[in-house]
């Protein structure tokens, strides 16, 4: 009884194994980075200061599993070298929680390598790339993630503010699609919150960390955490398991 127990549970066990491979080796492959579209005249002390995570579309997200995904803000701060500081805030767990990583530049304005990349676990390279900005209403940006000698890559429309034209919601898809993807990996990210700055709403500040913010009806924030990113973060960003 024991041993037939044991044998169906490693039986089970070995599905889900097999399961979890098929689902990361059917990934859409990332396409070269000639093939996506660089913005000409890169400005960066223009592109930097808060954007609406908008959309996400990627080879790792799936829109059924994804559901209606919650709005996040992302803020680039730009350094006296080039570099960013990128911090993004989104609600986990009814906390805001700040998540900071550094964008260095690369050879060409507009693109640019992940910062420290030897202190995130098993990523072997990240490359971030603006494809199309206006700076002062929308912009999209092209993230390409190797990890585990899988590659991943997503691509991101930010708003200035919560909501965009119909059109550039249409160009983002038709990019999205350029770039390999279908229906089933985009999504576009629901506004929530009633002044929780990093969610969609609000007009205050960004908290510093571990500060509760002063009103009632806000979310405290937690701290600021470098060299990773949570599950939860990692779907919002490049996909599960995922850049």
């Amino acid at each position: 009884m024991s041993l037939g127990l044991l044998w169906l549970g490693l039986t089970l066990l070995g599905a889900l194994q097999t399961q979890a491979q098929d689902s990361s080796s059917n990934l859409i492959p990332a396409p070269p980075l000639l093939r996506v579209p660089l913005q000409p005249d890169f400005q960066d002390d223009q592109f930097q200061g808060k954007w609406y995570t908008v959309g996400l579309a990627g080879n790792a997200i799936q829109k059924k599993a994804e559901g209606q995904g919650k709005m996040y803000t992302t803020t680039y701060e730009l350094n006296e070298d080039g570099s960013y500081n990128v911090t993004s805030t989104l609600l986990r767990n009814q906390r805001c929680d700040h998540w900071v990583r550094t964008f260095v530049p690369s050879f060409q304005p507009g693109q640019f390598n992940l910062g420290n990349i030897k202190s995130y676990s098993g990523i072997q390279s990240y490359t971030v790339r603006v494809a199309s900005t206006d700076y002062n209403q929308f912009a999209m940006v092209f993230f390409k993630k190797v990890s585990n000698n899988k590659e991943y890559f997503k691509t991101t429309l930010y708003g200035r503010t919560k909501e965009l034209t119909p059109k550039l919601k249409e160009d983002f898809v038709r990019f999205a699609k350029s770039l390999g993807l279908t229906d089933d990996h985009i999504v576009f990210l629901t506004p929530i919150g009633n002044g929780l700055e990093g969610e969609g709403e609000g007009t205050q500040e960004l908290a510093r960390p571990g500060t509760v913010l002063p009103r009632k009806d806000l979310v405290p924030c937690s701290s600021h955490l470098r060299g990773g990113w949570p599950k939860s973060f990692l779907g919002a960003s490049l996909g599960s398991g995922r850049p």
